[in-house]
């Protein structure tokens, strides 16, 4: 028997493939979570792409050789290989470099929790860790201390706001108030700037009424730490997306990602 009669064709596997970016790829928003289920089938892609060009390289050179495609044209998948892993790894560095201060920062608000000169509310007190046009990269409640909470402050984006889950009973049950399904702005998630003790953002040359530069208001806000974060606006699109070891920054530039600390309620004494 044929064992070749009974495979499916390249084309047939990858059609699913193909459907799926039809169909979220036209659509008005756009994740990257879209795209994880059909990761398998990008490889899948990629591996027929390779067979592909080793054949037709195989048809244009040896043809006429009584050989497999892959003895005259092995160095090319290899090449490929090499050429991908390399490409690989300077995106990951890029992607480290560039956008890894979140990560530095959350985590070290427990060393702020546990610094009396620094942190001088009561451990019983709820603190509020305030958040703007930063929301986004806020990466989990696991970074938050005991009684700290994330809050929101109005920003320039007026989308809907991710809402905590209910503190009562079977939460992930009770149908949250104040939700749509129009991504409409829900003012409810925002609290007012003066009950921040803390505030996360990034510290970017542009201000707006609603995002303003905390940096520039001492006497309100306080540094507590601060990690670099790629400025993309002012870096230059290759280097910015990919890594290269002495030569990269040279042509990117970086902000302050920074945890302010306020500085009103050390006035008012009430700390």
């Amino acid at each position: 028997m044929d064992m070749t009669r009974q495979l499916l064709p390249p084309w047939l596997s990858l059609l699913s493939m193909y459907i799926w970016i039809l169909v979220f790829f036209t659509r008005p928003h756009k994740e990257e979570r879209f795209l994880f289920p059909v990761y398998p089938l990008f490889c899948l892609n990629a591996g027929c792409s390779v067979a592909a060009i080793q054949k037709i390289y195989h048809w244009i050179f040896s043809r006429y050789k009584p050989q497999h495609y892959t003895i005259s044209s092995n160095w090319i998948a290899i090449s490929i290989a090499v050429i991908f892993s390399l490409t690989s790894l300077s995106r990951s560095a890029a992607l480290f470099y560039g956008y890894h201060a979140p990560l530095d920062i959350y985590p070290s608000l427990h060393r702020t929790a546990d610094n009396p000169k620094v942190h001088t509310l009561h451990a019983n007190k709820q603190v509020n860790v305030c958040i703007g046009k930063e929301w986004y990269r806020f990466p989990s409640n696991f970074f938050m201390p005991e009684n700290w909470e994330l809050q929101f402050i109005e920003s320039d984006f007026k989308g809907q706001l991710p809402k905590p889950y209910s503190r009562q009973e079977d939460a992930t049950q009770i149908i949250p108030t104040h939700m749509n399904d129009m991504n409409l702005e829900e003012p409810t998630r925002y609290i007012e700037l003066s009950k921040c003790h803390y505030l996360i953002d990034l510290d970017v040359p542009i201000s707006t009424p609603h995002e303003p530069k905390f940096s520039k208001f001492p006497d309100q806000w306080e540094v507590i730490e601060r990690q670099p974060f790629l400025d993309k606006e002012r870096s230059d699109k290759v280097f910015r997306a990919f890594f290269i070891p002495y030569v990269s920054h040279n042509y990117v530039s970086y902000v302050n990602y920074t945890i302010y600390k306020t500085t009103r309620r050390n006035k008012r004494k009430t700390f």
